[in-house]
Parts: structure tokens; sequence; C-alpha cells
């Protein structure tokens, strides 16, 4: 009995021919086991949540899918979340979670109402802010600074000779900042404020074709553009096809995400690319060590960023 309640709640400290034996006994009596029985015999709780912004985009799917295996090999179930980037959503889902006292809960960046960071800070529920980093963490922290990596996106362009700088950008906070970031670095170095073009976020393919015609058309002689997702740089590739708009000739483009399309573009898309995957496995260990051992310390790794240069600058 205790073999098969470590192989349910602890796949990873089994051995594999035992394991085996197990879920074959399982499969054969269609045996459902019941976590939160469990969870009260232990008083653990072996289900961890994750709260992310949209399960439309592609920019998270290697966290949640690093998180999941990782979670899983360790004997945890996640659950996902979706705020839509709004607070109100986030708060909404913080309390549901609070209440249902997970193992851990997972953040998608680090800027939440006051609310919501004192009601987990009094929860005892370890809390991983992921994607982001701050001085302030709530708890434990995986991420990466939007501010040094639009920084490094504008010199880039800066050292390769474009002077007329832009951003098209989604209107969510980390964007924000990175647009914020972007633009002080180029008056910095001496080049004029660059435009910004904000569009909703999630942003699309089509929002990124639509931002390059709105750009070109007020400012024809723009030469470096930085984009907050790879997915709005797909528009601007697309959209400069049908303009007759040369990339790199014409126009430098810089993405954010190297997504999977990124290098099967033409041309290919210089982009910012971050450890989604070690993001994920990073926080899920964050959460685990704390759910296993209470005296365990919270952390904060920077799992950093590099620019990916490709064709399009």
């Amino acid at each position: 009995t205790m073999t098969v309640s470590r192989a349910l709640s602890a796949p990873g400290k089994v051995d594999k021919e035992t394991l085996e034996k197990v879920r074959w006994a399982i499969e054969q009596t269609s045996y459902v086991p019941n976590m939160v029985a469990g969870g009260l015999k232990s008083r653990k709780s072996r289900l961890v949540a994750a709260v992310v912004p949209t399960l439309i985009s592609p920019v998270f799917n290697e966290t949640v899918q690093s998180l999941t295996e990782t979670f899983n090999a360790a004997g945890y179930q996640l659950i996902l979340g979706q705020s839509g980037y709004e607070d109100s959503c986030e708060s909404e889902l913080v309390d549901a979670l609070i209440a249902r006292r997970p193992a851990g809960i997972v953040l998608t960046g680090v800027i939440h109402a006051d609310d919501v960071s004192r009601r987990l800070v009094g929860s005892g529920i370890p809390v991983v802010e992921t994607w982001d980093l701050t001085a302030t963490p709530i708890d434990s922290l995986v991420g990466f600074s939007h501010e040094e990596a639009a920084r490094s996106v504008c010199r880039f362009l800066h050292q390769r000779g474009r002077r007329k700088l832009a951003v098209l950008a989604g209107d969510d906070a980390r964007a924000k900042r990175r647009t914020a970031a972007f633009v002080a670095t180029a008056i910095e170095v001496g080049l004029q404020a660059p435009r910004v073009h904000e569009v909703p976020a999630p942003a699309t393919l089509g929002s990124g074709r639509r931002g390059l015609r709105s750009l070109m058309g007020t400012d024809g002689d723009l030469d470096g553009l930085f984009c907050s997702s790879d997915l709005l740089a797909l528009g601007v590739i697309t959209e400069a096809n049908v303009m007759g708009l040369g990339i790199p000739g014409r126009l430098s483009l810089v993405g954010f995400g190297d997504l999977s399309f990124a290098s099967d573009l033409e041309p290919a898309l210089t982009t910012v690319r971050i450890d989604g995957t070690r993001i994920g496995r990073e926080a899920a260990r964050c959460i685990v060590d704390r759910a296993e051992n209470d005296a365990a310390a919270a952390r904060l790794i920077d799992v950093g960023f590099s620019i990916v240069e490709r064709a399009s600058a």
C-alpha cells in the first residue's frame, strides 16, 4: 500500500519497473485516487496553480509545459487560470485559489494589486512570480529584466546605423515598461524619441500589419522597429511584403520571444530569446522545495535574455 501511495504521490521516487506495475494495476481496476483525501491525511495538497495572462498567445507555452512536466515528475498536478491581463480578474482568481489551499501558486509578472499581494503573503502559501524581476518579490521570483532587454535592443539597432526608431507594442504592463526603456535609451544615445504605436494585448498578426502601415504613414523614413512580440513582428513582415518595403534593407526589425516560427520566416527574425522552459522548471522547483521543506528559503533567479541575430536586422 505504501509503495502504491508513493507511486501516485511521487512517481519520481519509485523505480521504473514498480511504477509500471502500479500503473498497469490502476488501468485494470479503473481506480481513480482521491487526492482530496490524500491531502487531508498528509495535510499537504498535491495541486499547484499557475495564473497566466492568456492561453491564446504562444509566448507562455514553454513555461506552462515545463511547469507541467516538472510538477508531474514530483507528484503534483498543475491547474491553470487565465487573468486576461486584467488586475480584477487576477484578484478573483487568487482569492479562489487561496481558498483551495494549493501547495503553491505561480504568477506571471510582478505587478499586482496591493490587496492581492497582501492576501498572498498572509496566506502562507508558497508563491513564485515569473517572467519579470523586482527588488521586492512576494516570495520567490524567476524571471528577467524587461527594461534591460529593451535597452539592449535599442543599442543593437543603434550600433547597426539605424537612427529613426519606433516601437510597436502591446498595451500590457510589461510591454509598456519595455517601451519606456527603449525610448529612454534612444534619447540617451542622441536619437530623437522613437514613435510608439500601441495595440491591445494580446497582440496579433493583424495588429502587427495595421501597426506598420500606421507607423510608415506618419514616419516614412523609419528605419528601425522593435516589436513587443514575435507575432507582431510576423505581421510587420507580412505587411512589409505587401507594401514592397525591404527588410532589413529599408527597415531593421527585432521581435521579442523567439517563438518557434521566428527562424523560419523570410527574412528570419532577429528577436529577444527568453528561456521560458528554464523559467517553468526553476519556478516548479521553488514550489516543490517549499512544499516538501517548510524551512526552504525563497529564491530570486534571473534567467537573463539574449538577442538572437538573424536576417531581419
